[in-house]
């Protein structure tokens, strides 16, 4: 993975393989050429605000398969901890496991007050591209907002 730079439009998405919650391997290279992909870096999983941020994306996410789009959310929580939020709160889209952050630093999301995990959405188009990009700590839900805009005006 490249050193942590902050992606900006236009950039390419850094590629990356990382498990699901059951094991599987995702790679960004699955959705080139076929649909757009909304990658969602949140903090960690089962804390008011990443809850209430799954659980948004998990209310419009026809909204997204509607567009075309695929859903992914990444953190550094195990695989294991995915499976039970998932589960919880019926997530019907991937949550992915960046144990070690490379993915994280490879996409510049930056850390919160040096320490908490930033939360950054990124909107990639079937070609890898970088289309937008909204980082807020404290405004979880409005990356759902912004992401869906985003994909409907691309269509």
């Amino acid at each position: 993975m490249a050193a942590s730079k902050t992606l900006t439009l236009g950039d390419k998405a850094p590629p990356f393989t990382l498990p699901t919650a059951d094991g599987r391997q995702v790679s960004l290279s699955d959705y080139r050429g076929r649909q757009p992909v909304v990658v969602y870096f949140y903090p960690k999983d089962d804390t008011p605000g990443c809850t209430a941020e799954a659980c948004a994306f998990r209310d419009q996410y026809e909204d997204f398969k509607q567009a075309g789009a695929e859903v992914i959310g990444i953190s550094s929580d195990a695989p294991e901890a995915h499976a039970k939020f998932a589960s919880k709160h019926r997530l019907p889209f991937l949550l992915l496991s960046d144990r070690d952050g490379a993915v994280r630093k490879a996409y510049g999301v930056p850390a919160t007050l040096g320490l908490l995990p930033g939360r950054v959405t990124f909107v990639v188009d079937r070609e890898g591209i970088v289309r937008h990009l909204f980082s807020s700590q404290f405004r979880a839900t409005k990356h759902v907002s912004e992401a869906i805009g985003v994909l409907k005006s691309m269509s």
